[in-house]
Parts: structure tokens; C-alpha cells; sequence
């Protein structure tokens, strides 16, 4: 939590002006129905949730350490915190395992109704150990139960020597976001959404079975990916904790270029061929039980979220977009051929 505030204040402007909410919810990676509402908010809800998140990422962390009652109210702000993250947008698993660590800051008087208290019940048990542990009547160590301490000492000064360069980097005005430093990857680094996009863009891959990709009349089809934003009347997903990795790095390619992305063609060859394995990924292939496309494209849109009662709303819309220009040209699969053989990847064959 410490990291991800951390990196927040020390990199994008909004974080600092209480402005990244106005944002957050309509250009996060996938976004679900509940962004779309909460996107539009007036401005000063944006401004109360940017600042309860600096809050809770650089104030709270500290209650651990500040008694029985700090710690506890620690681990309720933490996992509401991460409850509402998980309502406002589809982040994957990432929120339902930074829960598990929150529930070691209740101790057992606090998760005591959880569990029986009738005569032999759990409690019970506990209550009478402790109550012997208290006495002093404690068993002798077996060897099993000393090896077992020995292997948790070492694995805790193991766990320290590596948190060494991670803390260091905690500290640093140069602050790394997601790396690690060693390659156990047993202790990393982590801070999310340093950076905050302010327009959402998409790239759509489209197909065509015209023979000629230039012509005015070639008809171009549009695929549609399983979660991700593509046709406006579609609502957007709800898949917490899954998660559509495909529909992710897509996101990441929307504001780079296919340069920097070469899996997108390679992606683009396997659709030229209707390669099963790939078009699983998606969820709607417009070439299915028909000849492959003989063209792939990339096109580059910008999407905003319509406006509740507005034109785009009213005609069912959830999205309003605008074309930017092409992503990557109108690719063959002959087209492909060197581009394929010069990355040793496996040239695609036709279904």
C-alpha cells in the first residue's frame, strides 16, 4: 500500500491536484458496469476519493504499529478499501490477495465469534492451551517442532536480506513501480497507477474477404474481444477475478504502437488463418464458420463513456467513439510471411 501511494505522489500531476478520479474509471484497463456510473460523479465525490486514497495508502499502513485497536481498524479500512476496488473496475485477482494479508491484523479476540464456544469447541481447546501455556506447563520441544523453527528463522532473515533493495527503492525520489531485484522473485516492488491516462483509446481489428483491402466497397468486420471496450452498445463486463490477459495487454497497445507491441501482428497472422486456439480468445469472430478473412487491419479509436440521458445513452450506447486513424495497414497472410520466418515464430496455416 506504502508503494502504491508512494509512486502515485512522486509521479502523475493529478495525483498531487486531486484530479486522476475525474479519469480513473473511464480509462482503466477494463472497466465494468459500476465505472460507468461512478464516472459520473460530480467533481468534488472525485476529489474525496483521490484523497481517501492517499489516505489509506500512505496513512494507514502506519496503524499496524500503533497498538491492538490501530491495527485492527487497519485491516477493516484495507479490505473495504479493496472491496470497493473491486465494485469500481475489473482489476483482475490483485484485490482479493492484497485482502489475505489484512486479516492477520485481527487477532483471535476479534475473529472469536467465527468459530463454536460450546464445551470441546475450538475456543475451548484454545482457551485450556493457553491457559496451560500460562502455568508454565509446557511440553518438551521434539526435534520436528525445532526444525520447524529453524526453517522459519532462516526463511525470515532470507525475507529481510531481500527486502534490502526493495525498501531502498521504497525511499528513493527515482522510485521503480513494478520490478524485482533478484531472481527468486520471493520479495518485489510493487505501485499501481503512477500514472493516470486521460483519454481512453482502443485498437479494433477488423477483417475483410474483399479481394482488394483499398477499394471504397471492401466491407470491413469488426472483432470483438471478450471483455474488453470494442462495440458501443455492448456493456462493459463484469469478471472479477478472472482475468482476460489478452484484453489487458490490448489496453497497453492502445497507447503505444504496434512496434512496441509485435505480438499484435503475429496475433493479426493467427486471425488470417482462423486459428482455433486464437479466436477462443475472443468472443465474437465474424469469419467464423466461413472463409478466413484475406485481410487483417488495426484501427485506432478514441471511446469515452456516453452521457446518462444523452443521444448516445438513449440509443443504447455505453460508449461514444471516434477514429483516430489506422493502427497498423491492411496485412495478408503473404504479407506476413518474412515478418513471421525473420522472429522464428510458426508460420500460421489455414484452418
Amino acid at each position: 500500500m506504502l508503494g502504491a501511494g508512494l509512486i502515485k505522489i512522486r509521479g502523475d500531476q493529478c495525483w498531487r491536484d486531486l484530479t486522476c478520479m475525474d479519469f480513473h474509471y473511464e480509462t482503466q484497463p477494463v472497466p465494468n458496469p459500476a465505472a460507468y456510473f461512478l464516472h459520473q460523479s460530480p467533481w468534488w465525490v472525485h476529489r474525496f476519493e483521490t484523497l481517501s486514497n492517499h489516505f489509506l495508502e500512505l496513512v494507514v499502513p502506519f496503524f499496524i504499529f500503533l497498538g491492538r485497536r490501530m491495527c485492527i481498524l487497519h485491516g477493516a479500512l484495507q479490505i473495504l478499501f479493496q472491496v470497493v476496488l473491486i465494485i469500481s473496475g475489473n482489476l483482475s485477482f490483485l484485490n482479493w490477495l492484497t485482502m489475505v494479508p489484512s486479516v492477520a491484523c485481527f487477532d483471535d479476540a476479534t475473529l472469536g465469534f467465527l468459530f463454536p464456544s460450546g464445551p470441546g469447541g475450538l475456543k475451548d481447546r484454545v482457551l485450556k492451551l493457553q491457559e496451560e501455556a500460562a502455568r508454565g506447563a509446557r511440553p518438551p520441544l521434539r526435534y520436528g517442532c525445532m526444525v520447524r523453527r529453524a526453517v522459519h528463522m532462516a526463511l525470515g532473515i532470507l525475507v529481510a536480506w531481500l527486502s534490502v533493495p526493495v525498501v531502498i527503492n521504497l525511499l528513493s525520489p527515482t522510485q521503480i513501480m513494478n520490478t524485482s531485484f533478484n531472481p527468486l522473485r520471493i520479495v518485489n516492488t510493487y505501485g499501481a497507477f503512477g500514472s493516470i491516462t486521460k483519454e481512453r483509446t482502443e485498437v479494433i481489428l477488423q477483417g475483410t474477404a474483399s479481394p482488394n483491402a483499398s477499394t471504397p466497397d471492401a466491407v470491413w468486420e469488426d472483432y470483438e474481444f471478450k471483455c474488453k471496450p470494442g462495440d458501443p452498445g455492448r456493456r462493459p463486463c463484469l469478471i472479477s477475478p478472472y482475468h482476460h490477459r489478452l484484453d489487458w495487454l490490448m489496453w497497453f497497445a492502445a497507447f503505444q504502437t504496434y512496434e512496441h507491441n509485435e505480438w499484435i501482428i503475429h496475433l493479426a497472422g493467427r486471425l488470417l488463418a482462423n486459428d482455433a486456439m486464437a479466436v477462443s480468445l475472443l468472443a465474437l469472430n465474424p469469419f467464423e464458420d466461413r472463409a478466413p478473412p484475406r485481410w487483417v487491419r488495426g484501427e485506432h479509436y478514441r471511446y469515452k463513456f456516453s452521457r446518462p440521458g444523452g443521444q448516445h445513452a438513449a440509443a443504447g450506447k455505453w460508449w461514444v467513439r471516434k477514429r483516430i486513424g489506422p493502427y497498423f495497414p491492411p496485412l495478408s497472410l503473404r504479407d506476413l510471411e518474412d515478418y513471421f520466418r525473420s522472429r522464428e515464430w510458426p508460420y500460421p496455416e489455414l484452418e
